[in-house]
């Protein structure tokens, strides 16, 4: 029997939140999607009254568990098992969640299609309607997307009901789009990033994929409290003051939301996101969407974002940066893979000790930004690269304060924004394209930028550190998933969320 069509026999024979494969069925269904890279051997006990009572949840490799081994995919950390788990997953266990095993993804978060990681590429697991009776490994091989393809994939496989991924420049909403699920990314500072391995500390943020926005809504209600322990965490007040400020000036378009209608709503979809390299299939899908939107009683306005164009270049030199400062901890000594200098090596400098340890350790992916974040950082670089990128984070943030009809509460003067013509949300493509086959990967692996330009739909809601929802919006013209996203201002991830499950209702 095809393997899609035993997931399918499989998953469909018992409820949704049970743990609907042994371990043995999840290692034998895995071996041709390699989404999951370590699987829990026996299910964890948990609370029979959690909220998440026997639902059962895949954990992205650079988020710590102590019952099983956190590796981020390099092997600078082959072998290593947290001594506690990240608040995130404690909330999870809490809850009454299983742990069902942790995700593949790339190496220290950094990709954007999966195939920067030690355990191999992700295969997405998606089956086009036309060979449902070709076994998926008879497929040419898809990309499941990055870096939280892993995530993605053992959702879409079934594997799992839902995943925990983290989002730097698009990692959830990418893979997401690529699979065919949902995909969120939520405000900055709501979900603890305590027990997260870093990769840039202003960018990163916890998410939540599932096969639909109910069962991310049911995780996002359970980890999106308030942790001492993550300095980036946004405080108990201004968490307040987001959702009072948004019922405050949308009291009817929420209530008419959660009945499944849009009376009352603005939609704005972003001139700057149809990039040439977009593919017309997907402008259709859109456009499909925005008139069932219309037909539920939603406005579509269009909106410009200026400062869009910068996004991509401001995003890598920012995370690039941050991340030659959190992976410096790695040197063999303090933390990581030791790799003693050959015989007859100097070792008279700190330097010719553990750069054989990095070199090892690090992938190529990894060390090219670890090169390229250093010297955004040097003395000569730093005005021209890092300060200018910031700069444009800051037009960024400001180009979408001004779209919103509703202001942002991490302003002195939140009021001094606040837009009567403004928008609820904005709406735009998910991504560039379909999964890419992987061996279009494998051809351009030397000297093309194409896989940085995956997340150029993604990096401007990053950067603003605004909610930005991924939800499945049909096929391409090839037959593999189209994933539309949703973005709101920053706190107003129930929002978001409401909507999503309206676009997901009415296609």
């Amino acid at each position: 029997m095809p393997l899609r069509r035993q997931i399918s026999v499989l998953s469909t024979r018992l409820p949704q939140r049970r743990a609907i494969f042994t371990t043995r069925d999840i290692q034998h269904l895995n071996a041709t999607v390699n989404a999951l890279v370590h699987v829990s051997k026996t299910p964890q006990t948990t609370r029979h009254d959690g909220a998440l009572h026997g639902m059962t949840l895949a954990i992205k490799d650079n988020i710590c568990t102590a019952s099983l081994p956190t590796t981020c995919s390099s092997a600078m950390l082959a072998g290593y098992t947290s001594p506690f788990d990240a608040t995130v997953v404690e909330l999870l266990r809490d809850e009454g969640a299983q742990i069902i095993g942790k995700a593949n993804c790339d190496e220290f978060g950094m990709g954007s299609l999966n195939v920067n990681s030690i355990h191999g590429p992700v295969v997405n697991p998606f089956q086009p309607t036309d060979a449902h009776d070709v076994p998926l490994m008879a497929h040419e091989p898809r990309s499941a997307g990055g870096s939280s393809g892993g995530s993605a994939a053992s959702v879409a496989a079934r594997l799992c009901t839902a995943a925990l991924g983290t989002d730097t420049g698009g990692s959830v909403r990418l893979p997401a789009s690529y699979c065919g699920v949902v995909g969120l990314k939520p405000s900055y500072g709501l979900i603890s990033r305590w027990g997260v391995v870093s990769f840039a500390d202003s960018l990163d943020c916890v998410g939540v994929l599932a096969r639909s926005v109910d069962t991310v809504k049911e995780v996002f209600d359970v980890i999106s409290v308030y942790d001492a322990r993550d300095p980036t965490a946004a405080s108990p007040e201004l968490r307040k003051r987001a959702s009072s400020t948004a019922e405050s000036c949308l009291p009817k378009l929420f209530s008419s939301v959660r009945a499944n209608t849009l009376d009352g709503l603005r939609i704005g979809v972003p001139q700057e996101y149809f990039p040439l390299e977009l593919e017309p299939s997907i402008t259709s899908s859109l456009r499909t969407i925005i008139r069932n939107l219309k037909d539920a009683g939603a406005t579509i306005r269009p909106v410009s974002l200026p400062a869009t164009q910068y996004a991509l270049s401001a995003y890598y030199v920012i995370a690039s940066a941050e991340a030659s400062s959190n992976l410096a901890r790695f040197d063999g000594i303090q933390y990581g893979l030791r790799v003693p200098p050959p015989a007859g090596a100097s070792r008279s400098k700190p330097s010719n000790v553990y750069a054989h340890s990095r070199s090892s350790g690090f992938g190529r992916e990894v060390r090219k930004r670890i090169l390229l974040g250093t010297y955004a950082l040097t003395a000569d670089a730093f005005d021209n690269y890092f300060l200018q990128a910031q700069r444009v984070r800051a037009y960024i943030k400001a180009d979408f304060n001004r779209v919103f009809r509703h202001p942002c509460v991490h302003l002195a003067h939140p009021e001094s924004c606040l837009s009567a013509d403004g928008v609820d949300v904005l709406l735009h493509p998910s991504a560039i394209r379909t999964a890419p086959r992987l061996a279009e990967k494998r051809e351009c692996d030397t000297s093309s930028i194409d896989e940085y330009l995956q997340d150029v739909m993604t990096v401007p809601a990053s950067l603003a550190g605004l909610p930005a929802l991924s939800v499945p919006a049909g096929l391409g013209e090839d037959g593999w998933p189209v994933g539309m996203t949703v973005v709101g201002q920053w706190g107003t991830d129930q929002l978001v969320l409401q909507v999503g499950r309206v676009i997901e209702g009415i296609q």
